[in-house]
């Protein structure tokens, strides 16, 4: 991979890391209610996901994405649920007499990372969108271990800093929020975008 293609590559995937689906919807939640530094654990179980789906497509293994449809299935409603279950949690936390938020309990980074993982697998169609995005960058055909290795740090760096971004942007609206009823609405608005999100992960085809 040439340094224009790796640059290339590296833009292209942060464009993706930001644009609209479950995972980023999952992190603008826990943003808005626990804050930026709450989010690098769930952010970094998206991307390792994306990662060995990104390898999966790099060795040509198209076909777990057509016959594991079954399993990936089960992972989809299984990240469903968990989404479902953390919005109405956010929905009923109370705001305390001091206006501090009282919002979900804080989630070991192993929770968060798992938590993280289980968005990005259970959308198989990731690695279809890789399959067809590689070819742009590499040859398929005499690929080496450093060209996935590459591969893999640029993914690693650009959906990292494509959330994190996110992340941060979302934190940061939290400031305006300083009454018990604007807490309260924010609680339920981050609950809304959890539980829709879930249910898009449900639905989709």
């Amino acid at each position: 991979m040439s340094i224009e293609s790796a640059l290339t590559f590296f833009v292209a995937i942060f464009i993706f890391a930001i644009t609209p689906g479950p995972g980023v919807f999952a992190l603008l939640a826990r943003a808005l209610v626990s804050g930026a530094r709450d989010c690098v654990s769930l952010a970094l179980g998206m991307t390792i996901s994306d990662i060995l789906y990104l390898i999966f497509a790099c060795l040509g293994l198209a076909a777990i994405a057509k016959n594991w449809g079954e399993l990936f299935t089960v992972i989809r409603f299984t990240g469903a649920a968990y989404l479902i279950y953390l919005g109405v949690v956010m929905w009923r936390t109370p705001v305390d007499d001091g206006f501090t938020p009282q919002v979900v309990k804080r989630v070991s980074l192993l929770g968060s990372f798992v938590q993280g993982f289980l968005i990005s697998a259970s959308n198989p169609k990731v690695i279809l969108f890789y399959i067809a995005f590689l070819p742009t960058f590499m040859d398929l055909s005499v690929l080496t271990g450093r060209d996935i290795a590459l591969a893999a740090v640029l993914t690693l760096s650009a959906l990292m800093l494509g959330l994190m971004l996110i992340a941060t942007t979302a934190s940061r609206a939290r400031r305006y929020f300083r009454s018990a009823s604007a807490m309260r609405r924010l609680n339920r608005s981050a609950g809304s975008i959890m539980i829709g999100a879930g249910g898009f992960l449900a639905i989709k085809s």
